[in-house]
Formats: structure tokens, C-alpha cells, sequence
């Protein structure tokens, strides 16, 4: 059968070296071949582990935190609840749990799924066909009209560019075929170069500068969606608020971090989320930005420390263990307190949104 890494060569022996954009693409988003179209990548048989499996608090505050904004919103009936690479249907069957404390947003809700993977659809249909989902392979296909938006750990897996500055000023990075092995190279000057911002203009000599054009279509589709129909996006994912110069692409397989070159098509690849040009190119598309702040401060605004206690009132000694220990890698600044945002985009007449003071 052929495999990611096959078709990579292939590509390369056929074209020349490609960007490291078009690498990401091949290996995890090929159908049939690539890493989030042929499995399910999560938990502790699976490569990495998200908030909603870690506990049942966060799906459960982001459903508390998508009722009360259709609430900010008016309560459009019908809207649409999108959740944008829902994993396993972790996050969002949690919350729909938390959600039924407002039985009129259900009856409202139409939910709608961004899903690439057919062994994750099959298992989100197993947690949610009871709400009649429908799936799309990307937003273009989503329906008009209202909606509450969902992307955790969405924007780190989208394809970014890299650009090294060297003595004679910015090449675009790419991977190349040497002796049927892949290895890294810097492409010839070309118009790819137009993508670095002015926050790179003061790189040094081998500083590497990272920008994702996918992420930022999304934030300008997305912002121009929620000015023009209402509502509004949150997403959450790992890097910097401010746009800033180095490299963040990174491998991981079975828990522990890989080289990026040596598991194509079996390791999944991330780059950190620059929140500075996402909420840039939402605002430019019209619409209202939220954040971006630390998914500490976000999540202990919702009230976690109160859902843990409610939680731990009524649980064994070993679960109130467990569900401190999961709040605790949610909101320490040392594992995902700092490191990962939330980002919120809206219509422009929300000014305020719960969790963003």
C-alpha cells in the first residue's frame, strides 16, 4: 500500500524539494495515506492527549461558556455549534451534557462537525449521532447563518511555512530528496516570501521565522462569518500572544517527541499558533477578537476550581485525586496553565464574552 512517506518522494523526485507546508500536508492531511485521515491519534495508546481527555471540566465549561454566548447573542433559533477537528466527540459530548441546564439551546442547535478523519468520524457518531450530526471535510461547506465555533488544537496541525534568514536575507525552507533520504534545504528566493511580516524584519542569521497562511484564512473566514451572521469562534491551542521570531515545528509519536523527517505519515506534527495574526486577520475581516489569554486565566475565570469541588463533594478518595491532578495540568502555568490561549472572535456588537475580563 502506498504510504505518506511514498508519496512525499515521489512528489519530490518528480518536482523538486518542497515547502515545509506542502511536507505537513502530504503527511497528515492526504487522504488515505496521511496521519489524521487513517487513525485515531489520541490517548494513552495513541500519540498525545488533549484537554477534554485529560477531564470532563473542560468540554463541560466550554459548553456552559457556548450557552451563555448565544444567550449575549439573543438566542438565534436555529444557529449552528460547529467544533472544528473534534477528535474522539470528547469535548463536545461534554458540552452537550453541560448544556441541557438550557433546554431551548439544544432545541436550537443544528451541530456540524469539521472532521478529515473517517476512523474519528465513526467514533464520533458513536458519542453524538443522537444530535444528528452532519460532517465536512472544511468550512466551505458549512451552511449559512448563526453560529458558536469550536477549535481545540485545531490551528497547530495546519500546514505553516518557515522561512531561515541567512547572510544575503529571508529563503524559504523546504524538504528535499538526498540519497532517498529527506533532509532539510532552503529553496530559492520566490514570491512565498511576501507571507514574512514585519515583526521578522529583525531576525538574525539562522533565526527562523514561521507563518501559517491556512490558520490565517481560516481567522479572515471565520471573522467575516461572525460580522456578517453573528455569534462566535473560541479557540484554544499552544504559542505566543505576540507574533515573535523561532521555530516551533515539532514530531511526536507515542507520547515523546520524534524527529519531524524520520516518521512521515506516523507522528503527528504541530507548530505553536501565532494569536497575534489570527486575531489580526479576524479583525480585518470585521469582526470583534477576545484574548488571546493564558488557558489558566481563561478557564479559572469559568469557574473550574468551583466545577472541581462540585465534582470532588461526591466522588471516592482516588477520583478527588484524580480530578485535582487533572485541573492541575489544565491551569498550571508549568504544563497547559501558560503555554496554551483562548482566543475568541465574535460579532462585533459582543463586546463582552464570559471568561475574557
Amino acid at each position: 500500500m502506498t504510504s505518506a512517506l511514498d508519496l512525499l518522494k515521489r512528489r519530490i523526485a518528480a518536482s523538486g524539494p518542497v515547502t515545509v507546508a506542502e511536507f505537513m500536508r502530504i503527511a497528515l492531511a492526504e487522504q488515505g495515506t496521511g496521519y489524521y485521515a487513517t487513525r485515531d491519534p489520541l490517548g494513552g495508546a495513541g500519540d498525545f492527549i488533549t484537554a477534554p481527555e485529560i477531564s470532563q471540566m473542560f468540554g463541560e465549561l466550554l459548553g456552559l461558556w457556548c450557552v451563555d454566548s448565544w444567550e449575549r447573542a439573543g438566542a438565534p433559533d436555529p444557529f449552528l455549534l460547529v467544533e472544528l477537528g473534534p477528535g474522539r466527540g470528547t469535548l463536545m459530548a461534554d458540552a452537550l451534557r453541560a448544556a441541557k441546564v438550557r433546554r431551548p439551546f439544544l432545541s436550537a442547535m443544528r451541530l456540524h462537525l469539521v472532521e478529515i478523519s473517517r476512523p474519528l468520524r465513526a467514533l464520533q457518531e458513536q458519542r453524538l449521532g443522537a444530535f444528528h450530526p452532519l460532517w465536512h471535510d472544511d468550512l466551505t461547506t458549512l451552511p449559512d447563518g448563526p453560529a458558536l465555533i469550536v477549535g481545540n488544537e485545531f490551528l497547530d496541525a495546519l500546514p505553516i511555512h518557515q522561512f531561515q534568514m541567512t547572510e544575503r536575507g529571508w529563503r524559504e525552507r523546504g524538504v528535499d530528496l538526498v540519497n532517498d533520504t529527506l533532509a532539510w534545504t532552503l529553496l530559492p528566493p520566490g514570491p512565498q516570501l511576501a507571507l514574512l511580516q514585519a515583526a521578522h524584519k529583525r531576525a538574525k542569521p539562522d533565526e527562523i521565522a514561521e507563518v501559517c497562511p491556512a490558520a490565517l484564512s481560516i481567522a479572515s473566514t471565520v471573522g467575516a462569518r461572525m460580522a456578517e451572521e453573528g455569534i462566535a469562534a473560541l479557540f484554544i491551542d499552544y504559542g505566543p500572544a505576540d507574533s515573535a521570531v523561532g521555530e516551533s515545528l515539532q514530531a511526536v509519536k507515542a507520547h515523546r517527541f520524534c524527529d519531524p523527517l524520520a516518521e512521515i505519515g506516523a507522528a503527528d506534527l504541530t507548530g505553536h499558533v501565532d494569536f497575534a495574526a489570527v486575531a489580526n486577520a479576524a479583525r480585518e475581516a470585521g469582526a470583534r477578537t477576545h484574548g488571546a489569554l493564558a488557558q489558566a486565566t481563561f478557564l479559572e475565570t469559568l469557574g473550574i476550581r468551583t466545577r472541581a469541588a462540585l465534582l470532588s463533594a461526591k466522588a471516592s478518595e482516588a477520583d478527588r485525586s484524580a480530578i485535582a491532578q487533572a485541573m492541575t495540568r489544565l491551569i498550571d502555568p508549568r504544563q497547559m496553565g501558560s503555554l496554551f490561549k483562548a482566543l475568541a472572535i465574535s460579532h462585533p456588537d459582543l463586546q463582552e464574552l464570559a471568561g475574557f475580563p
